[in-house]
């Protein structure tokens, strides 16, 4: 019987206890238990802040697509991946995927010209109205176009709302105001309705993206957003910069189906164009925030010219991976995403022409990079492949994460996930971590299980009506379905007073926020990214070991979408 029980095979008598110790004999160790956070790899913030300093130096000019700081960019961002032991991420064996893009920039701008009532009234560029083409073509006007207020632009058949309610707007200019409908809740006047355009939280119906689109599909000649600092989330030097180059993805017609000229206007301006009409801003505002609102006509005409050079230019999106350790499912992935760019070398401020996007973005391209790092070196290995994609073109309008979204290197029937990085807390650690879009799919539930490990929380985005959702590389594989997790600094940091964390804020928006002073400060804390940068790495990982896909949420407007995508893939 000695014999026989040592042998593991068929043979011999079919006795209970002999069949229990042969299937004892043939069962596996085990699984090791799963990585708890703490037995993750650490991030170094010491690499972190080498990496910030190399891709925010003037050296590398700001980073702009097309330029010598992108040259400079994509091989230091190939050098690092590599050394972080990473594989190229492009299945033809490169670190890059080509995207091809048109540069245009505006060589001469003439002033808004508006007719009303026999006289003409100017607004000047730059300082009271920014103006930019994305018509391929030398040359852009409209001449004695209609002008149109059209409310907040926005046509939402699912709140049975029409800004346009049928009207022609084919030729026409139109003005229309910034963010979604601010809807007055029926159970409360003072606050806003929860059910109508999300409540106090953006849409992507008040995204400027959208109002210029919807305007393109009706056919006007010409659109322009009234711009406010409070719900536009960024003041008006921001929008000034449209007019240095900006770059597209190149479209079979030439971009001939956008409006032709497009842009914003300040307050003031708008106010004094509708005074001039006959009209009051704040009472059409008022108006506007209704069902009921129709379009006014203003009985104003506008001519407006735009001069234009061009060119072609080849970005790239750089790509590195680590290939999944489980053969049957190293084909599907977790990608990881920051943009490279910035604005490159633009309009001095203070005499500084280097827009060096320090925290925006060189410190998620930096963390991106040491998320490689420990990819590589974590044990056990994800079983699932992770993608690192640094995309160009973001300050662009997410051009280099749109044309990925299109022509993806991965099936996105088979993407897991996407974890967006963009921008890193420089002032500490916080006992809170925000997340963008709280609430959206389950990875919120990966992201609270870590916080806890930390002994963090998970918070919503303390300002959503500024629909920081859409603003980033996440929302355009949101948009074609893959759950996107879009993490923000936290706002409560530890050993300092109340408050500290949304001065911060502000002081970063108002101050540096896309300006040349967006450079590393010697007063920069990373302890805080780093830990945040754990928190992604353990998403990520536990996502990529996961038994099943994580979904979005019942009712998400990009849940629809993923299920057709799954369904089509089985």
């Amino acid at each position: 019987m000695t014999r026989r029980l040592r042998a593991c095979g068929p043979t011999g008598p079919r006795y209970l206890v002999l069949v229990m110790l042969m299937a004892a004999c043939n069962t596996q160790p085990p699984p090791p238990p799963p990585l708890t956070l703490a037995q993750m790899p650490a991030i170094d913030p010491a690499s972190v802040l080498a990496d910030i300093r190399t891709l925010s130096s003037d050296e590398y000019g700001g980073r702009a697509p097309g330029s010598p700081g992108e040259q400079m960019t994509v091989d230091y961002l190939v050098k690092q991946f590599q050394a972080a032991g990473a594989e190229p991420g492009n299945p033809d064996g490169t670190w890059v995927q080509k995207v091809p893009l048109v540069g245009i920039k505006s060589t001469s701008v003439s002033p808004l010209s508006v007719r009303v009532k026999g006289r003409t009234r100017t607004f000047t560029p730059q300082s009271e109205v920014v103006a930019f083409s994305q018509h391929v073509a030398d040359a852009v006007a409209v001449k004695d176009s209609e002008v149109v207020f059209a409310g907040y632009g926005v046509q939402a058949p699912e709140y049975q709302w029409d800004d346009f309610k049928g009207l022609d707007v084919k030729g026409k200019t139109l003005i229309v105001l910034v963010n979604d409908p601010p809807v007055a809740d029926p159970a409360n006047a003072s606050a806003l309705d929860p059910k109508t355009f999300g409540g106090t939280a953006m849409t992507y119906y008040g995204r400027w993206t959208y109002k210029y689109e919807k305007a393109a599909e009706l056919g006007a000649a010409a659109v322009f957003i009234v711009h406010e600092t409070a719900p536009a989330g960024y003041p008006f030097n921001v929008v000034q910069g449209f007019a240095d180059e900006r770059f597209n993805l190149v479209t079979p017609d030439k971009n001939l189906g956008r409006a032709g000229i497009q842009g914003w206007l300040s307050l003031d301006a708008a106010t004094a164009l509708l005074k001039a009409a006959g009209q009051d801003y704040q009472a059409l505002k008022a108006r506007a925030r209704t069902r009921e609102f129709t379009p006014v006509a203003l009985g104003v005409t506008a001519t407006m010219a735009i001069s234009q050079a061009m060119r072609a230019v080849d970005s790239r999106n750089v790509v590195a991976k680590v290939t999944g350790a489980d053969p049957g499912l190293a084909s599907e992935s977790v990608v990881y995403s920051a943009h490279w760019d910035h604005f490159g070398t633009a309009t001095p401020v203070d005499g500084d022409a280097i827009y060096n996007g320090a925290r925006d973005n060189a410190s998620g391209t930096a963390m991106l990079i040491a998320l490689a790092r420990a990819f590589k070196t974590v044990q056990p290995a994800p079983k699932r492949t992770v993608i690192f994609l640094a995309v160009t073109s973001e300050e662009q309008g997410l051009l280099g994460s749109e044309y990925y979204a299109k022509f993806p290197l991965y099936p996105l029937a088979k993407t897991l996930a996407n974890i967006n990085v963009d921008v890193v807390n420089v002032w500490g650690r916080t006992k809170d971590l925000t997340i963008i879009g709280l609430g959206n799919s389950e990875l919120d539930t990966y992201a609270r299980e870590a916080a806890a490990e930390q002994g963090r929380q998970l918070k919503p985005d303390a300002e959503p009506e500024k629909g920081f959702y859409y603003r980033s590389d996440h929302f355009n594989f949101a948009k074609v379905g893959v759950p996107a997790l879009n993490p923000d600094s936290g706002v409560e940091f530890l050993d300092k007073p109340a408050g500290f964390g949304q001065q911060k804020r502000d002081e970063w928006l108002m101050k540096d926020y896309h300006q040349p002073s967006d450079e590393v400060k010697d007063w920069w804390d990373l302890s805080g990214a780093v830990e945040d940068g754990r928190l992604f790495f353990a998403v990520g990982y536990r996502v990529a070991n996961a038994r099943t896909f994580p979904a979005w949420s019942p009712g998400n407007e990009f849940k629809a979408v993923r299920d057709r995508m799954l369904a089509a893939s089985r």
